[in-house]
């Protein structure tokens, strides 16, 4: 077995000098785009590992960034937690997770300090649950961090959808549509997200004078959506329904579809995500479009000027969910 690339050795096959060849690992803006793709070219030629320790040594800086997430299969902290992971990787960054069970002060001063144990540079926190917000506040300050959802009391930067105005947006198309009144089916109480979309469709109902029901909690799975969606077909005065998620939503949909109340003859169905699957629902599902990739490039943004020594506390960063129109929303139907 031959010895292992060096550094010298990537530069020569590269056709720059080792010290071009050590900016592309440790200052890659520095770099000309056609000359960093050769010497990563080179890198991938030779399978080229740096050695973390020396760039240590050399930057201050390990070149790994840490993530603590809730272990979770729901859709938006697990594609949340891809799309960190793609844009550490595209800026060089290698990742290390703590995936834990749950998110309250004592996991998360864990979590932090086992991957600190590892010399990353920083973490990102993925934190749904209001439970996290306490835990943020005990971290040490001039430990880079940066959160993702935590909400906005959070005493770090922050990154998150602006999940109140796309609640308030499928609130407004399901009244522009000629409903009375919306009926939402939210996720579970510690969860901030669901907190933040009931803010939305309650204050757009409340400014447009329309009744309020009592929102319906749901765990944010089909089975729960169905069992929710069963009571509201029973009642013949909802005709319009925003859901918290589009899992909750495939539930309700089946629901209404067993109880003979067809969408969107009969009932109105807005869902949360736009879940890959959500065009293929029987109808196609009406719902909100989180952009994923963007939170991830925009946390990864924020954890790098941390890292770099800026004071961003006070950041918030929202992005703005998309409506997507198919085929479960329509016209109220007409009162005889």
């Amino acid at each position: 077995m031959g010895k292992p690339a060096v550094l010298g050795d990537v530069a020569q096959l590269a056709g720059v000098s080792a010290m071009t060849a050590s900016r592309v690992l440790n200052a890659p803006e520095l770099v000309r785009a056609d000359t960093r793709a050769r010497v990563l070219a080179a890198m991938r030629e030779l399978d080229y590992r740096p050695n973390a320790a020396a760039r240590q040594l050399v930057t201050g800086r390990s070149g790994v960034l840490g993530v603590v997430s809730v272990d979770t299969t729901q859709y938006g902290p697990a594609s949340t937690l891809y799309c960190i992971e793609r844009a550490a990787r595209q800026s060089g960054y290698t990742v290390s997770i703590a995936s834990l069970s749950n998110l309250n002060r004592l996991s998360m001063e864990e979590g932090v300090d086992r991957l600190r144990a590892q010399s990353v540079d920083g973490v990102i926190i993925v934190a749904p649950h209001e439970s996290a917000t306490e835990g943020l506040r005990h971290l040490p300050p001039e430990f880079p961090v940066v959160a993702v959802g935590a909400g906005e009391n959070a005493s770090v930067p922050v990154v998150m959808v602006d999940q109140r105005a796309g609640a308030a947006r499928a609130t407004r198309h399901l009244l522009d549509l000629g409903h009375e009144t919306v009926w939402h089916v939210a996720g579970p109480a510690n969860w901030i997200d669901a907190g933040a979309r009931i803010e939305g469709w309650r204050e757009v109902l409340e400014a447009e004078g329309r009744p309020v029901p009592e929102p319906l909690r749901g765990d944010w799975s089909p089975r729960s959506g169905y069992q929710l969606g069963k009571l509201l077909a029973r009642d013949p005065s909802v005709t319009a329904v925003f859901v918290g998620n589009d899992q909750m939503a495939l539930g309700v949909l089946r629901a209404l579809r067993e109880a003979g109340r067809s969408t969107p003859r009969d009932v109105s169905v807005v869902g949360f995500d736009d879940l890959p699957e959500a065009s293929y629902f029987w109808p196609p599902l009406t719902t909100l479009r989180q952009d994923f990739g963007e939170v991830g490039r925009q946390a990864f943004r924020l954890f790098e000027s941390r890292v770099a020594g800026e004071n961003g506390v006070a950041v918030r960063h929202l992005v703005e969910p998309e409506l997507v129109v198919r085929d479960s929303t329509g016209a109220a139907p007409h009162r005889g």
